[in-house]
């Protein structure tokens, strides 16, 4: 696994210091991070879930240190926070690893520790183990201090979503090889799915392929209908890069033939909410800010009862991450969030359509990472 970028490393011993401040400030005591992206994020070792315990323990005081199965622990050494100097601790079949992260971080802090963080996706098991092994703490979520690090991506991280994009985007521009009239959305997705390796990503996260009326539901799963002239079809997908970054781009089509003219009117609404939403990013505009510059297009056009979700979400080690854009969410925007501006119009029982870029906040306004076509693209039966 690559850890660097022309832009520079993407894993420092600074982000772990960082945490601890910012949970510090908080008034966390000890955050506890399993396997997961927060756990990446924080030290780029990218483990294995599983009942045996992994995790980063980083007190408010004192050092961080990893609890890794002993049979793991080479793994640790292999991977980027090998090189970052963090203490592991590697823990027997017959031990007790959560008395020992509880041991551990109670030494550092000097004083058992009564606030606990753990990640937002930690199995039940582990955090109940560890809540049990620290009598008298409270468990909270760590996404106050882990987000706040993660929404705000470093050159190096937007180049690695750059790289991604352009990924996609050549996927996208491959469409007419695979979605004629005649196949199913199943295999046009399985060819899709090949593609997405073969345009540079490790993994497919998804590959949504919505053809005639099941374009109406935005997060449909391959089927077996058979894609019929005249469809609009509405393609999302997006894969991991071997860095650990996501991709995610969704373009609509009309295959077989022109659209009639009231498609096309819609459309041409869709395509100008995606456009005012992305013009509307820039430091200091709040997230619901830019949800209501797409929202407020398409309710004026009479079509806001089919947007039915939100018009963005954040992206980078996840595909969804915060910052969330959304109605309610005053965040204000600074530069380097990195997050997807979708607007959908969808009409339950006919068709849908969809167009989403993955955006940049800057310092004097906006990126886009994806650079292909959204008007609506004909492909020939």
């Amino acid at each position: 696994m690559s850890t660097s970028s022309p832009s520079g490393p993407l894993v420092t011993v600074e982000r772990v210091h960082t945490a601890r401040a910012v949970a510090a400030e908080l008034g966390i005591d000890l955050l506890v991070l399993t396997p997961g992206s927060d756990l990446r994020y924080l030290c780029g070792y990218d483990a294995h879930a599983m009942e045996r315990l992994t995790a980063l323990a980083v007190p408010r005081r004192g050092e961080p240190f990893l609890v890794v199965p002993r049979l793991e622990a080479p793994m640790v050494d292999a991977s980027p926070a090998g090189g970052l100097d963090l203490e592991v601790l590697a823990w027997d079949e017959t031990d007790d690893p959560f008395a020992l992260l509880a041991a551990t971080a109670t030494a550092r802090l000097g004083t058992a520790p009564t606030r606990v963080a753990v990640g937002a996706r930690t199995w039940a098991e582990h955090a109940l183990g560890v809540q049990r092994a620290l009598t008298g703490s409270a468990l909270e979520l760590a996404a106050p201090v882990v987000d706040r690090l993660r929404m705000v991506k470093t050159p190096a991280e937007v180049a690695e979503l750059a790289a991604a994009g352009a990924a996609i985007d050549r996927v996208h521009a491959r469409m007419g090889e695979w979605l004629r009239v005649g196949r199913t959305e199943a295999q046009v997705g399985a060819d899709i799915a090949a593609a997405i390796l073969a345009e540079g990503h490790v993994g497919v996260d998804f590959t949504i392929v919505g053809s005639g009326p099941n374009g109406a539901s935005p997060h449909h799963e391959l089927s077996d209908r058979v894609v019929e002239a005249g469809d609009l079809v509405v393609v999302d997908i997006g894969g991991e890069t071997a860095t650990g970054y996501r991709s995610d781009c969704t373009r609509t089509y009309a295959v077989g033939r022109e659209p009639g003219a009231d498609v096309r009117e819609w459309y041409a609404v869709l395509q100008e909410a995606q456009a005012a939403a992305t013009a509307a990013v820039r430091p200091g505009v709040t997230a619901e800010q830019v949800d209501a510059a797409a929202r407020d297009v398409i309710t004026a056009a009479g079509w806001g009862e089919q947007f039915i979700h939100r018009t963005g979400h954040g992206i980078g080690l996840d595909t969804h991450e915060a910052p969330y854009i959304v109605a309610g969410n005053a965040l204000p925007l600074t530069p380097g969030m990195a997050f997807s501006v979708e607007p959908g119009i969808y009409l339950a029982g006919r068709c849908g359509a969809r167009i989403e870029d993955i955006v940049v906040c800057t310092d004097d306004g906006v990126v886009s990472v994806n650079e292909g076509p959204r008007e609506l693209v004909v492909l020939a039966g």
